[in-house]
């Protein structure tokens, strides 16, 4: 998953990397692998600090990828990272994170709703960003939910309500919050 990812931030790193003054070509890997480090990180640190339904609200395919809260995040924290490793100056660092992160993230949701394309799926992207702990969730299905709207129970809130609705039926035992619990660790 991760070099389907990096692979992904190669085909958008052209003009805002590659072909950037401000980042040095000996250092235009090293600058695609720290998007790619830095998206999935943010993805990561949005799942631990609560994040999950924004997560999968992003990647339901009902939201703009490139506008979304989780996207800015992710491109605020590459941001940080051209400033601290790369000394690009904010200005400079925030144009080459606007250029690569939002196509990035669109591409990656699209590909990972898209059923023929083999090296992206919502399971194995979890799976990666959980370090291998939502294995016995079925992501796909609480994916399949979200897209359907987030007021799963119909009480016409969403809360944490509609994510233990989301849960039920769930094979394996244990409360909702021994589910989420296994998620993060």
């Amino acid at each position: 998953m991760l070099e389907n990812l990096i692979d992904l931030v190669r085909q958008h790193a052209g003009e805002a990397i590659v072909n950037n003054p401000a980042i040095p070509n000996d250092r235009n890997e090293e600058a695609i692998r720290e998007a790619s480090g830095s998206i999935t990180g943010g993805l990561q640190n949005l799942l631990s600090q609560g994040g999950l339904q924004d997560v999968l609200k992003l990647f339901s395919g009902n939201t703009d990828v490139a506008a979304s809260g989780v996207t800015q995040q992710v491109s605020g924290g590459f941001i940080q990272t051209l400033m601290s490793k790369f000394g690009l100056d904010q200005q400079t660092a925030g144009q080459v994170a606007g250029q690569v992160v939002p196509r990035v993230m669109t591409d990656l949701v699209n590909k990972t709703n898209d059923p023929a394309e083999k090296g992206f799926d919502i399971q194995g992207l979890f799976n990666h960003l959980s370090g291998g702990s939502t294995g016995s969730l079925d992501m796909q299905g609480l994916l399949n939910k979200v897209k359907g709207g987030l007021d799963l129970n119909g009480d016409g809130q969403t809360d944490l309500q509609d994510l233990k609705a989301a849960f039920q039926g769930q094979a394996g035992g244990g409360g909702l919050m021994d589910k989420i619990k296994g998620i993060f660790g």
